[in-house]
């Protein structure tokens, strides 16, 4: 079987195109291909299979790989042909048939049949196109210059068929010996006529008079006007904020039917959730924060209904679980502690009464067996942190250092911690069945589920535990200062060593996206940034200002030497500390804090060894911090460059708003103005190449293994290389409205792309009624010039205020507009929570902050509340995002 393949693409000198075969069980195979000028690339080979992948790159004359397609190409050949002419487009990863066809489409369209198209041997040319269509009384029609096609008359369009999700074929005879000019349109079958017809020039084709040869127009990108693609409208809210009289004190999987019933009834088709993986670190408290999950796999046994078990919990204990659970449900807030040691209890006692049942079941034995990867050492890791009490395997008296062969006998009868290993899988298998099931009822009314996907990993994790060669265990990462707080965020995750993850193409990550695209059709990637580059951190800081860009291009003292910056290691990189500086920082405190320092020989101070780090003077304060140690802590990061140790040298990073610093205020104005301006290059304009092509190393690798829709969140000090890399890999963009990455005071919404999820508020932020009350001064200028209306703003958001603020969010191009499920309250009088402080979620000042936000309205109120549901459905239907 003969294929010449065709493809127009403008090259550089020096630069060649190369088709690269893919095919099963076989290394890929490349083919060189021959310009024949104006762009035109041609190769002939022979092919023997009735389907065939592949794809194109561009190569240097030494045999660079300088760009790929993200996305390959599928054709299937019919048996009457011998010959075939393909005429291709470079498939770009940001085409919309890239990133529209996804499992939001496969799930909304997901009983639609698929036909086969008829190439019979008359035909000459068969036309393919990946358009996907959210409606399902559309499809694709083609129309042209030639009667074969209609002539230009809609009313003789060419009726396509659909082969696959979104891919549309047509075979024609075309006996016209003519240039063939087309288009692809719009058919709507209710209407029975074309409604639209692709923007852009006509496409074209060459007439076929070779009787053994099909040409096959590979086409790509039906340039769709805006009101044909996907919009949707969207609700956000953590699974455990859910309340309903079903749940036991926090929300639950099984609480999503009934959030999708109400999305359903205002004709919203998202729901975002937070992470919803284990964190069970310590059973207090702060196991509340949702992103630091101690598996990446395993999900959170708060999340367990425990009405909805295989089986009943023991009669002698059903009084007590409905006493609590009246208590529980009864709080504005959740009570973790006593929630989760309340579900264990009664998970435990379940799981002792029926355990010969739970052995024998053939489901869960098929469990076990299809996640043993990471089910197994998930299940020891929980049994030997309840037995040591702490998840730092560091200090566990046995299996410190993870040893598959020595694991393995926890999943064996045998075995005496079996059962409590059992106990732990089996919780395992009983929320993955719930959150399926509840994910069937979601699908079922046309919603999606949008999932989040954190940076990092935590520190004292199962990850950690048995991959530590992939994490930078002597790290931390975190982010530089921001509008939240002026120190900076220290998140105690370790980093990743990309250079281990890279080895096997970066499998761990392709693993993980598998494991969430069992329950989520999109997801948010928190702080995308961190595939750029990560605000990494020693582990002897505690605040995220001691920390540095990595990868990053550091300074070196042969850099010092050539800006001729007067370099000295302890003035430069040692906390800088004089008399009057000590008295700003202590004033009345400051005989006691000089018995922290000791006085060097030209009268300045410096923090005596035993407290010359942050982590130090933490350590020492551990029982009772104070505002003195908070105080010392912040003084330790009094320098001017930040060490790294690279290849046997020492490199050098400065401080995050050095120019802010004490110690950059006694310099000499020479070294003021010289640091300043390495300042500016080191964080504006030296580091974007890399970061560029460490993003472009990883994502998209890590991206083509999934068919969710991602979204990035990309707030804060973002690179100028940044929106290029998501637009090239077709990433959703966040835009809230507060947090511009713009020097202006806020987002207008309507200026949204495409390729953005809008919103007016996070779980990051406060909510807009208690923002409304942050700065009068910036919310007089909101209300007048943002809202558009006129006098003294009112001293509360008033709900008409709030729906402006949401229309403002809804009209306009973007595809994604979800607002937390609070600002939709916000809307309503009869809804506003008079508690207004509950409704935060998190606060990233705060560290570590009690994640415990509940609804205060029952689900079941919600989704009976006709006029609310009515008033929100028009708005949704209205600005075209149903």
């Amino acid at each position: 079987m003969k294929l010449y393949f065709n493809i127009i693409y403008y090259t550089k000198p020096g630069e060649n195109l190369e088709l690269i075969l893919l095919e099963k069980n076989l290394p890929p195979r490349s083919h060189k291909m021959f310009h024949t000028g104006n762009g035109a690339w041609k190769v002939e080979i022979d092919f023997f299979s009735k389907n065939i992948e592949y794809y194109y790159h561009i190569a240097d004359n030494e045999g660079n790989i300088l760009r790929k397609e993200p996305v390959s190409h599928l054709l299937n050949f019919p048996h009457n042909y011998k010959e075939f002419a393909i005429f291709d487009e470079w498939n770009s990863k940001n085409l919309p048939e890239n990133y529209l066809n996804n499992k939001i489409l496969k799930n909304k369209l997901r009983n639609l049949s698929f036909k086969k198209v008829s190439i019979l041997k008359k035909h000459t040319h068969l036309f393919k196109i990946e358009a996907p269509l959210y409606n399902p009384d559309w499809e694709i029609a083609i129309i042209g210059n030639t009667p074969s096609l209609g002539g230009w008359n809609y009313d003789k369009a060419v009726r396509m068929v659909q082969t696959d999700a979104g891919i549309w074929e047509a075979a024609v005879e075309i006996p016209e010996n003519n240039i063939i000019e087309y288009k692809y349109s719009v058919f709507d079958n209710k209407l029975q006529k074309i409604i639209d017809v692709e923007t852009g020039s006509n496409r074209s084709a060459f007439p076929n008079s070779q009787k053994e040869v099909l040409q096959i127009m590979n086409d790509h990108y039906f340039r769709f006007k805006s009101q044909y693609m996907y919009h949707a409208a969207g609700v956000a809210v953590p699974v455990f904020s859910l309340r309903s009289e079903n749940g036991f004190g926090v929300g639950e999987f099984s609480d999503l039917k009934k959030l999708a019933e109400w999305a359903q009834k205002t004709s919203m088709g998202i729901i975002q959730v937070l992470p919803i993986n284990d964190t069970t670190a310590n059973y207090t408290w702060t196991d509340s924060y949702p992103y630091a999950a101690i598996s990446v796999y395993a999900l959170h046994p708060q999340y367990i209904s425990l009405e909805n078990l295989d089986y009943e919990i023991p009669q002698h204990l059903e009084n007590d679980f409905l006493k609590e659970k009246a208590y529980l449900n009864s709080l504005n807030l959740i009570d973790y502690e006593k929630m989760i040691a309340s579900k264990w209890k009664y998970l435990k006692a379940i799981f002792q009464s029926e355990k010969e049942n739970i052995f024998k079941d053939r489901n869960f034995k098929k469990f076990l067996k299809d996640n043993e990867r990471w089910l197994l050492p998930y299940s020891a890791f929980c049994v030997l942190r309840d037995k040591n009490k702490t998840p730092n395997f560091n200090l566990w008296k046995t299996h410190k250092k993870y040893i598959a062969g020595k694991i393995a006998p926890f999943f064996n009868p045998k075995n005496k911690d079996y059962e409590e290993a059992m106990l732990h899988s089996w919780v395992q298998y009983q929320l993955h069945r719930q959150l399926k099931e509840a994910l069937q009822y979601i699908h079922s009314v046309g919603v999606s589920l949008k999932g989040d996907l954190p940076i990092g990993i935590y520190r004292y994790s199962v990850e950690a535990w048995t991959e530590p060669e992939l994490f930078g265990m002597n790290f931390q990462a975190g982010a530089p200062p921001d509008q939240f707080t002026e120190i900076g965020q220290n998140w105690e995750f370790p980093t990743y060593n990309w250079e281990a993850m890279k080895a096997d193409q970066y499998q761990w990550w392709k693993n993980r996206f598998k494991a969430l695209e069992q329950y989520f059709d999109a997801m948010r990637i928190d702080h995308i940034l961190g595939f750029f580059r990560i605000w990494r951190m020693p582990i002897s800081a505690t605040q995220g200002i001691l920390g540095y860009f990595y990868p990053a291009v550091p300074v070196t003292t042969e850099e010092f030497n050539i800006r001729h910056i007067p370099f000295n290691f302890e003035r430069y990189c040692t906390p800088f500390i004089n008399e009057e500086i000590v008295r700003k920082y202590f004033g009345n405190e400051t005989e006691k804090a000089l018995e922290f320092l000791e006085k060097k020989e030209d009268g300045t101070f410096r923090f005596k060894e035993e407290f010359n780090t942050q982590r130090k003077i933490s350590d020492y304060f551990k029982e009772q911090p104070d505002d003195f140690s908070e105080n010392l802590i912040t003084l330790c990061a009094n320098v001017l460059f930040v060490t790294e140790e690279k290849n046997g040298e020492t490199v050098y990073h400065p401080r995050f708003n050095v120019f802010r610093t004490e110690s950059y205020y006694y310099l000499t104005d020479w070294e003021k103005s010289s640091i300043y301006e390495l300042y500016q290059d080191y964080f504006f304009k030296r580091q974007d190449q890399l970061w560029k092509q460490s993003a472009m190393e990883k994502l998209p690798v890590i991206l083509n293994a999934t068919d969710m829709l991602i979204c990035g969140e990309d707030l804060g000090l973002v690179p100028a290389c940044v929106p290029e890399v998501m637009d090239e890999l077709a990433i959703i963009a966040l835009k809230v409205q507060r947090m511009p990455s713009e020097s202006i005071p806020f987002y207008n919404p309507k200026n949204a792309g495409y390729m953005n999820v809008v919103t007016a508020s996070s779980h990051d932020s406060s909510t807009l009624r208690q923002w409304w009350k942050e700065n009068p001064e910036l919310t007089q200028k909101y209300f007048n010039e943002q809202l558009g209306q006129f006098g003294k703003a009112p001293e509360n958001l008033e709900p008409y205020l709030a729906e402006i603020i949401m229309k403002q969010h809804l009209y306009n191009d973007a595809m994604l507009a979800i607002f937390p499920i609070q600002e939709f309250f916000a809307t309503d009088y009869n809804l506003v929570n008079h508690l207004e402080d509950n409704e935060r979620i998190n606060n990233p000042a705060v560290f570590p902050h009690y994640w415990r936000y509940r609804m205060h309205v029952n689900l079941d109120t919600l989704v009976n509340y006709s006029e609310f549901n009515r008033k929100i459905s028009e708005w949704t239907n209205d600005s075209r995002r149903n």
